[in-house]
């Protein structure tokens, strides 16, 4: 029988009614109380670092999170994560960095409603979780929600109440889990190679900035001295609009020469950026040399760039180790 540690961390799966709205109530030992049946496959631990609404969870949770799984991995055989919805998938993203090369099970599951409602996809989603990490062929960091196995780094929550919430994007899904068995689509266990790997440090001066129509390079400028780098969610596969009283090229010039990281992604959900098909994008990746985030998820790329810039800012090292692929997070490449 295996044996699992559960992580409570708040969200509205433990979430209660107060005047104020939804918040996060109940305790880690509690949420097991609503769920049936987990004990004729495993064994189950409960451990509970904090207790919040995921809006409210950032990069030290995640170091948070990924200690007390190292801390506790020789322990068990597999972890599951509580956690809300709205910042689940950068958790999960965050987590494939922190925690490398797993052979044991880190699932991150939730809820759309809380587990004490009489209709709820809270006791579906734990009993899931709870057997997935109890899965032999289990392994890494992964999502399950709504009867889905998500790739850590690939999930993207796109609906804001169906039970259906998240999607695997530009990736399928790595499993299914119906009436109680787990059908693998995606099977790469024994593909690992050397011992798990975790990590202790994330730069959390990154901005996500979303490109509108009418922005102009000045937003960069204000911004300059509070960030080590900048990911700009550009329109279509990626370009710069050329428009405004102080345009987007000096400003990149700055950054890219002050050692800051300038970086592409698109605003589209599937398919990925190109900046190589526009001339607005072409000319200036090809003048400072902008990386791009090809297949990835925006929460997997400013997760991975935090990831990369806590462990160095050699801008060579950085693209090596951004480029590399972990946990499934990119397959269209710079070679």
């Amino acid at each position: 029988m295996k044996k699992i540690l559960l992580i409570a961390t708040g969200g509205t799966i433990a979430s209660g009614y107060t005047q104020e709205g939804l918040a996060p109530k109940i305790e880690a030992g509690e949420l097991l109380q609503y769920v049936e049946g987990y004990q004729d496959f495993c064994q189950v631990d409960v451990a509970q670092p904090f207790g919040l609404d995921s809006t409210n969870i950032y990069g030290k949770h995640w170091l948070e999170l990924a200690a007390l799984i190292e801390g506790h991995y020789r322990d068990y055989d597999g972890f599951v994560i509580c956690h809300g919805t709205d910042t689940m998938a950068f958790t999960a993203a965050a987590l494939s960095y922190l925690v490398q090369n797993s052979r044991k099970p880190v699932v991150v599951t939730g809820a759309q409603k809380p587990i004490d409602l009489p209709v709820t996809d809270a006791r579906t989603n734990l009993l899931d979780s709870l057997r997935f990490a109890s899965e032999e062929r289990a392994h890494g960091v992964n999502i399950v929600f709504g009867g889905n196995v998500i790739a850590g780094t690939r999930a993207k929550k796109e609906r804001s109440k169906s039970y259906n919430a998240f999607s695997s994007i530009n990736y399928p899904n790595i499993a299914t889990i119906r009436d109680g068995r787990v059908v693998f689509y995606i099977e790469d266990k024994d593909r690992l190679r050397g011992p798990v790997a975790f990590y202790h440090e994330l730069n959390e001066r990154i901005l996500l900035l979303k490109l509108m129509p009418g922005m102009d390079g000045m937003v960069l400028n204000r911004l300059f001295p509070y960030y080590d780098g900048v990911i700009i969610e550009a329109f279509g596969v990626g370009g710069f609009p050329e428009y405004g009283q102080m345009p987007f090229y000096p400003e990149i010039r700055r950054w890219t020469d002050a050692g800051k990281l300038v970086m592409m992604a698109t605003q589209v959900t599937h398919e990925g950026s190109d900046m190589e098909v526009y001339r607005v994008g072409k000319a200036i990746k090809e003048e400072f040399h902008l990386m791009e985030t090809y297949d990835m998820t925006l929460e997997a790329t400013v997760t991975k760039v935090m990831w990369v810039l806590g462990q160095t800012k050699e801008p060579e090292q950085f693209r090596r180790l951004f480029y590399e692929t972990i946990n499934h997070d990119i397959l269209l490449k710079e070679i």
